[in-house]
């Protein structure tokens, strides 16, 4: 992939002793906390994005719909920027080799808690270091991190509810705090508009069906308890990915929240909960949270696999959840919940192939949730389902999508002979599954 040259020359004069505030997960203006601590104890601030190659080369996908989202993110955000008198710095390549090759006097980002940015960050702190430079890590995009929350005893929880009790009561009551950049905006290094490298420039291309923009409908949260289960409806905030890219302030959400629907604020407290699990307990990665579940007999059926990839299962509430994330890059997540359980427990696949497969298609990917997810579905997770729980899906239908609105919208073929068999007989699946996972699981 050839790296693009725009603004290639200017970079030595633009970061030479200058503050840089890196964006990376926080791809917005207000309410940002690191970038709020860069302007308001610096002068000269050089906002700069990095399109980072080692996550990039990764991607199998040139119309990939995240990078899409990002850059068009971009693209308004240096809008912005122009308006206030400066503008974003896009660089591209690995971050190490480019904070290798610059100068900056001091470097300012937000946190991100996943395996890669951890190593990456550490590297780049050393090297910033030698120099005579810092990075300055700020807090953005979690209300408590790392260690924040844990027992009286010091250890990290590992399940869900007492957590979510003790993250309650740390919330403040009286109101959030809020980071308002817009105070310091003159404290921005006046630059004239710099161009954005294009899609193709960085090996990618155009792609339709990216995220909703991003908008807080006060309506949804309040009646979230209510609809959140119904796919057919639009009952969900549709905020996971602007969560995910910071394009909205979790601190905000969460206000909202705590005066509008406390489910909707669990919801919330999940996200941090597997977040907080994932930067403890680093080996659920690539391992199941609890040992025993890595010793589970999987099919691993190929064949199967790839019909459910492309939902052809016969399992109408399965393929419309599969075929609505192929299209789309979203599923609704109740439905997540109903074709993870299928492919782990009626077909006994790994979930770890689930978990990739959901990695290169959502939107909103997350490692940390939807690693959790996955290992919650298939039983393995800190805070499961029990082995035993296998989700009917005929059921799970009749109950969330009792007028098929949702599977029918779809499966268009659903009821005709197009639509194929189901591939495997439920009962027969269920009892496959609880036989193999008590093998597994003997002492």
């Amino acid at each position: 992939m050839k790296r693009p040259h725009h603004n290639e020359h200017l970079v030595d004069s633009l970061t030479n002793d200058a503050t840089i505030f890196w964006f990376r997960r926080d791809l917005r203006l207000h309410d940002n906390a690191g970038l709020y601590l860069a302007l308001r104890d610096n002068n000269n601030v050089v906002p700069v994005f990095i399109f980072d190659t080692e996550i990039l080369n990764k991607l199998e996908d040139s119309s990939d719909r995240r990078v899409n989202f990002i850059h068009q993110t971009l693209v308004a955000l240096n809008e912005t920027l122009r308006k206030i008198g400066t503008s974003l710095l896009i660089l591209y390549g690995n971050p190490v080799d480019i904070f290798r090759s610059i100068h900056p006097r001091n470097v300012l980002c937000n946190g991100d808690y996943e395996p890669y940015a951890r190593r990456r960050d550490d590297v780049v702190a050393s090297i910033l270091k030698e120099k005579g430079s810092a990075l300055h890590v700020s807090k953005d995009h979690m209300i408590f991190e790392k260690t924040e929350i844990v027992k009286d005893n010091g250890q990290p929880y590992t399940v869900f509810t007492p957590y979510s009790k003790k993250w309650k009561a740390a919330l403040p009551k009286d109101g959030r705090e809020q980071f308002q950049t817009e105070k310091y905006y003159s404290s921005f290094k006046k630059i004239d508009l710099l161009s954005i490298p294009s899609l193709e420039e960085i090996g990618f291309h155009a792609a339709s069906n990216l995220a909703p923009p991003c908008k807080i409908d006060l309506s949804i949260i309040e009646y979230y308890d209510q609809q959140r289960n119904f796919p057919a409806l639009r009952g969900t905030s549709r905020l996971s990915v602007h969560l995910r890219f910071g394009t909205v302030s979790l601190r905000q959400l969460v206000h909202i929240a705590q005066q509008t629907n406390e489910i909707f604020l669990n919801e919330l407290i999940w996200r941090e909960f597997y977040a907080m699990i994932l930067w403890n307990f680093p080996v659920v990665e690539s391992n199941a949270f609890k040992p025993a579940y890595d010793r589970i007999a999987w099919r691993n059926d190929p064949e199967e696999f790839e019909k459910w990839c492309h939902g052809k299962t016969g399992y109408p509430i399965v393929d419309a959840g599969m075929r609505e994330l192929n299209e789309t890059g979203f599923m609704h997540n109740r439905v997540r919940m109903i074709t993870a359980s299928f492919l782990t427990k009626h077909l006994l696949i790994d979930w770890r192939w689930g978990e990739a497969y959901f990695a290169k298609k959502l939107l909103d990917f997350d490692l940390a949730s939807n690693n959790g997810g996955w290992q919650w579905a298939c039983g393995s997770g800190c805070d499961a389902a029990p082995y035993f729980r296998v989700f009917n899906p005929e059921l799970q239908t009749q109950k969330f999508d009792p007028e098929l609105k949702y599977t029918k919208a779809w499966v268009p073929e659903f009821g005709t002979s197009e639509y194929p068999k189901p591939i495997v007989n439920h009962e027969m699946a269920r009892a496959r599954a609880l036989n193999v996972y008590k093998l597994a699981l003997q002492p």
